[in-house]
């Protein structure tokens, strides 16, 4: 079977996974769009787990405030590149989002739900997507009457490389 560029593109869209990988996975599975996606999740939980010893010592922290609550998560990558691209951070900002319903601890926080997946589903989705090995590094949560949040470095509303709850 022939494969489109529509149909790579239309993978591309719903996975984020690379051209290359997107073709061999249509290619693969004759073109069946879902099988092409089951495919390509379980290629990438083989690249994370390939990635996972990897250091990864740079990335950013997200903060969030709500209320009361405030959050300050930790997710570092392999390289600094990583911290200024938008899937990132945008990663980032819906985890420190999903933090504010959940404990304080990474564990926890790992557990929480994002839509259907939990957070370290999506970090280990990312790792597919982005190509670096992603981990989810530390949380902490107060409450208080009034709660506000400070950025240092800021690479995007909301996170940087220093974080501070008060």
């Amino acid at each position: 079977m022939a494969i489109t560029a529509s149909q790579v593109k239309e993978l591309r869209d719903k996975t984020g996974a690379g051209m290359m990988d997107v073709k061999k996975a249509l290619v693969e599975t004759d073109g069946d769009m879902e099988a092409a996606v089951d495919l390509l999740r379980v290629k990438g939980l083989a690249k994370a787990d390939k990635k996972a010893g990897r250091t990864a010592a740079e990335g950013l922290v997200g903060v969030a405030v709500e209320g009361g609550v405030g959050v300050a998560i930790e997710i570092n990558s392999e390289t600094d590149f990583v911290a200024r691209n938008p899937v990132f951070q945008e990663m980032v900002s819906s985890i420190a989002r999903a933090a504010l319903g959940v404990a304080g601890d990474v564990e926890a926080l790992k557990a929480a739900d994002m839509g259907g997946k939990t957070v370290a589903e999506t970090v280990t989705a990312q790792v597919a997507t982005i190509g670096e090995n992603l981990s989810l590094r530390r949380s902490a949560r107060i409450e208080a009457d009034v709660v506000a949040s400070y950025v240092h470095n800021a690479a995007a509303p909301g996170m940087g490389k220093i974080g501070v709850l008060v």
